[in-house]
């Protein structure tokens, strides 16, 4: 007979969702032998994004235990012992194969199973592999993606056997940008590669992509747009050795790193439980269409208030927000205590060399760029406004201060009226600061 373990509640995925869901439930009063987190990960909670930041430094590294959550937010560090100290079952390294939402019931790769009063689905998404549409080679060695801390430490691995060597991005968007500038930054022979006109193109306007192109050109990185990898050679080892593009370029390459986007994790709730846009459909307190089953993080559709429309958000702000929303509304519904709607501010950011940019609202209407968005000047800051029907929605910020960027959030929420482009442009940063 199989072994089976009940929980009152179990979080199923173990990355900065589960991490800050629980969290909450210890804040909010949890007993112990109630909660369970079960992830196929090895290791606790722990903040996602140093691994394509920190992680990589060729000096003062981040390691575990440094970056468990939830400092990644200016919270407390929840290393392994805290979550025993509170009697939070931390069941890792299990992969959860079947999951049965009429019998509340997860079923695990050895076969065991876990029953549950209330469900919190935080599996996040798995990263898109060139295998998955079949180019020739991409199963090679050395051909390498980033998720998890298993991805990370194989690429720091790669990185130390290959020292100075020939790297390839394949991608334009926060990995491929994120980690070109660590390779480089490692003494790395960089080559960027991306289908799309300019990087980062679900965000930057061709004018922001502009600087950080000219930017990663001065610091040695080589930059070819609108050409895809078709194929890749590998030597008698199965070590790749290079990239063929589709434009018939050969890169040679002694590491290939890809960065082409996730997909979310649903596959084991398919058929049980309505979706949307790639997602699981949740209300604005995260349940989804089957009661006491919650999902939060990078699965979740949800209404996004502000622009009475719903969203899937892949971004580690709303994976930490949404989880203490879905908390808070569980224990909402025990006690009868009402709790808000989830009112979120899109919020995305990134930091790569000696950069770092911020940006909050929408990307949708005109758009304006003011500041200094010189790539050779010693301290650029600039930024974007982006206007439709009259109102700013959309604020991005590169090089600012706490302060500042703090101003460009309250554009993005306030949403204020503008007239005249020209007279914005030419204020530029002054607008948010008066708001």
């Amino acid at each position: 007979m199989a072994s089976e373990k009940h929980f009152k509640y179990v979080i199923l995925g173990g990355g900065v969702a589960a991490g800050y869901a629980a969290r909450e439930f210890a804040k909010q009063g949890v007993k112990p032998g109630e909660l369970a987190i079960i992830s196929k990960e090895a290791v606790a909670p722990y903040e996602r994004p140093a691994l394509s930041k920190g992680y990589l430094f060729p000096q003062n590294a981040a390691r575990l235990p440094g970056f468990y959550v939830c400092v990644g937010s200016g919270g407390e560090r929840l290393l392994p012992e805290w979550y025993s100290e509170k009697g939070i079952e931390l069941i890792l390294s299990t992969e959860i194969v079947k999951a049965d939402l009429s019998t509340k019931t997860l079923t695990s790769a050895a076969g065991a199973n876990f029953t549950y009063e209330i469900l919190l689905i935080a599996t996040g998404s798995s990263v898109i592999k060139l295998t998955d549409f079949g180019t020739p080679g991409a199963d090679s060695n050395n051909i390498l993606y980033l998720r998890e801390i298993d991805d990370a430490d194989k690429l720091v691995a790669a990185i130390q056997a290959k020292k100075g060597g020939k790297a390839v991005v394949v991608g334009g968007g926060y990995i491929g940008l994120e980690l070109s500038a660590v390779l480089k930054i490692n003494d790395f022979d960089v080559t960027m590669v991306f289908p799309e006109p300019w990087c980062m193109p679900r965000l930057f306007t061709a004018d922001i992509a502009a600087f950080y192109e000219a930017y990663y050109t001065n610091k040695g990185v080589k930059i070819l747009k609108g050409t895809l990898a078709v194929g890749f050679d590998a030597d008698a080892n199965g070590d790749v050795t290079a990239v063929k593009l589709k434009d018939g370029t050969v890169l040679e390459a002694d590491i290939v790193v890809v960065g082409v986007g996730g997909r979310p994790l649903s596959t084991l709730f398919k058929g049980q439980v309505a979706e949307e846009m790639g997602g699981i459909k949740t209300d604005a307190f995260f349940e989804t269409s089957v009661p006491g089953v919650y999902a939060i993080g990078d699965v979740a559709t949800f209404p996004l208030k502000m622009y009475n429309e719903l969203r899937r958000v892949e971004h580690v702000d709303h994976s930490r927000k949404s989880a203490e929303q879905a908390v808070k509304a569980i224990k909402g519904k025990e006690s009868g205590e009402p709790v808000p709607e989830y009112d979120y501010l899109p919020y995305f950011y990134s930091r790569s060399f000696d950069l770092g940019w911020q940006f909050y609202g929408d990307n949708v209407g005109e758009t304006i760029l003011f500041g200094d968005s010189d790539p050779t000047s010693s301290k650029p800051k600039f930024g974007s406004y982006w206007i439709k029907d009259g109102k700013v929605l959309g604020a991005f910020l590169e090089g600012g201060s706490p302060d500042e960027n703090k101003a460009i959030a309250k554009v993005a929420k306030t949403q204020p009226p503008v007239a005249n482009l020209e007279e914005l442009k030419r204020e530029g940063l002054q607008f948010a600061s008066k708001i």
